[in-house]
């Protein structure tokens, strides 16, 4: 897939988020507004680095700046616009500059301590706020305990590729290492591809596609499409469930523009921010 070259006015709108999810920071706390992580740019043992989810800005309190984007990539990688610029062209590819370099400094700090089917009461409340069954979730998902900085905590989690878990719960989003995408085979000639494991529950639960005859793949981080792309080429039809924001429009444009077998269906749940959020509305087909 050819890559597309960015400029500073488009680059600003790449979601900052996204970006530190594929690097493999994830926040320590979180709402709708705002997260807040371990500073990405130096060692510290609270929480100082604050992401605007409204803005799509961050900012460093400890060191009293911030910005978008370009301006992160420049400090991370002690490079220049035009680079960062570049780094940025590649996750849209989703990524490889100063990749290894990288990683080796964002080691993630959970530890997984025992992994069995899903019976925690909190849990199966917080599936039936999404509207999610516990008969789809134990399908495809496990209750995972874990310990993250001391300290034990248990989620809703779904296995990668590389035997790390996506964890969910009603206060924290976050993920194991090693970080990666969750492929799902059933031997289908169509493949579906989605964001998260909360668009994969939704999608079973509306039931508007036979899911049996498909293999599905989550992405886990939209940093993910350089890695299943070239699975493309083994499918009839490539279905995208992604969401209703400018990553999720921009990875969807890209990919059907460049593939005449790949079908964007966000359509689908036009006015929500994906498919979990078209389900609880009771938007049904």
């Amino acid at each position: 897939m050819k890559k597309q070259k960015l400029n500073c006015e488009i680059a600003r709108h790449i979601s900052v988020m996204e970006i530190l999810a594929g690097l493999g920071h994830f926040p320590i706390k979180e709402s709708e507004k705002e997260a807040w992580f371990l500073n990405i740019l130096r060692s510290e043992t609270q929480a100082s680095f604050k992401v605007s989810k409204e803005l799509n800005r961050w900012y460093d309190h400890g060191a009293g700046f911030g910005g978008n984007i370009i301006d992160l990539i420049v400090r991370m990688n002690h490079c220049s616009v035009k680079e960062a610029l570049e780094f940025l062209t590649n996750d849209i590819s989703y990524f490889s500059f100063h990749q290894q370099a990288i990683f080796r400094n964002s080691v993630s700090k959970i530890q997984i301590l025992k992994v069995h089917e899903i019976i925690h009461p909190a849990l199966i409340q917080y599936l039936s706020s999404r509207k999610i069954t516990l008969t789809t979730a134990r399908k495809y998902c496990k209750e995972v305990w874990y310990e993250f900085n001391g300290k034990k905590y248990f989620a809703i989690g779904l296995q990668n590729v590389k035997d790390g878990w996506e964890l969910r719960n009603i206060y924290f989003k976050n993920s194991s290492s090693p970080k990666s995408y969750t492929y799902l085979k059933n031997s289908g000639k169509q493949l579906i591809a989605l964001e998260g494991m909360f668009d994969l529950l939704s999608l079973v639960e509306l039931d508007i596609i036979d899911i049996s005859n498909c293999d599905i793949i989550i992405l886990n981080s939209t940093a993910f499409i350089k890695s299943i792309v070239g699975f493309f080429k083994d499918y009839h039809k490539v279905y995208l469930y992604l969401d209703n924001d400018p990553t999720g429009k921009r990875i969807s444009l890209l990919l059907t523009q460049n593939y005449t077998h790949v079908i964007d269906k966000s359509s689908l749940y036009k006015n929500f921010k994906d498919l979990n959020e078209w389900l609880i509305d009771g938007r049904k087909i």
